[in-house]
């Protein structure tokens, strides 16, 4: 519709909740479509890439991309909305920090296709056949996109403006995310539209959490029972919340579920696991090396714990092999 703003919207690599998180602003998306133009919506909407293409530069005023970047597809759309657009805005935790898909930088490209496609159990495929970025077939030529070797957020690709937070982010941010944009005076450049604190700041258990945190021993949620009053650290379960942004409403906490980290750490810190993992390491209970060993080893998967959204981002950001 000519005149109001155009907003547009797309999914790369992720499960889809961000896209989720539009409807689960319910009625409330009514209001949000008086205000702009939702001009490219694949998920929703039956808009094609060739749409996008005959949209003049910068005609856009806002790409809301979630989503890591795996393949060349993802990266192509990408730099073709960061043309197309005045804001391009992280959206969610795979765009902003690499997410869930981004643990897949644990391993390479090779490992990845030779598990998919040749030694996963439920797998058969004794010609050990991979897909193929080109294919001829009687005359035609079919193609897919690159499965590229890396994980990467969207600014490890394209220039980002904004990132909004969230695994996914609430339908509180995302309306607040939109208005703010069509204000006169725009938020700061480079700016994460989430309040700045840590969510331990905001959390409703914040007065049960001990001064002095001397962990003897971590345990699993699952296999414990979990005071639903008391701090998740003073019960001896990683919690993430002192290495958070808040914002996310705690709705992990509010469900007795310790946080796992999906707003990214608040602008005074560098690399969220590494944070959450010194502070944990420095007020660990022990003296002797053993015993320091034996208390970590009850953290069975300290990567999936402390970088479970934000490796890709990280400063490790993949784990190196020399030999694939």
């Amino acid at each position: 519709m000519p005149g109001k703003p155009k907003v547009a919207f797309y999914w790369c690599a992720s499960c889809g909740g961000c896209e989720e998180s539009v409807v689960d602003l319910a009625e409330g998306v009514l209001d949000l479509l008086d205000a702009i133009d939702i001009v490219f919506w694949p998920v929703a909407m039956d808009y094609k890439r060739s749409d996008v293409e005959a949209m003049p530069d910068r005609s856009i005023l806002a790409s809301l991309i979630n989503g890591a970047i795996r393949n060349s597809e993802q990266e192509e759309m990408a730099r073709l909305l960061r043309r197309k657009s005045r804001f391009v805005i992280a959206y969610g935790a795979c765009a902003q920090l690499g997410g869930v898909p981004g643990l897949a930088n644990r391993f390479s490209r090779d490992q990845i296709l030779e598990f998919a496609y040749e030694t996963c159990p439920s797998i058969q495929n004794p010609a050990k056949t991979r897909p193929q970025p080109g294919s001829q077939d009687a005359g035609r030529m079919t193609t897919l996109p690159e499965f590229h070797g890396l994980v990467r957020t969207l600014a490890q690709v394209v220039q980002v403006d904004y990132a909004v937070p969230g695994c996914p982010p609430t339908p509180a941010l995302l309306r607040q995310a939109v208005t703010c944009l069509l204000d006169a005076e725009p938020p700061a450049a480079g700016s994460v539209l989430a309040p700045d604190i840590a969510l331990c700041d905001q959390c409703p258990r914040k007065d049960s959490k001990p001064m002095d945190l001397r962990p003897e021993a971590f345990k699993r949620p699952h296999l414990i029972r979990l005071d639903p009053q008391r701090c998740f650290l003073a019960q001896g379960v990683v919690c993430m919340g002192p290495a958070t942004r808040g914002g996310c409403e705690a709705v992990c906490v509010q469900g007795n579920m310790p946080c796992s980290g999906c707003f990214g750490a608040t602008s005074r810190v560098k690399d969220q696991g590494a944070k959450m993992l010194s502070s944990l390491c420095s007020n660990i209970a022990a003296s002797s090396e053993q015993e320091i060993d034996r208390i970590l080893a009850t953290i069975p998967d300290p990567l999936g714990t402390f970088y479970r959204y934000s490796l890709p981002g990280s400063l490790l950001r993949a784990r190196v092999s020399r030999q694939r």
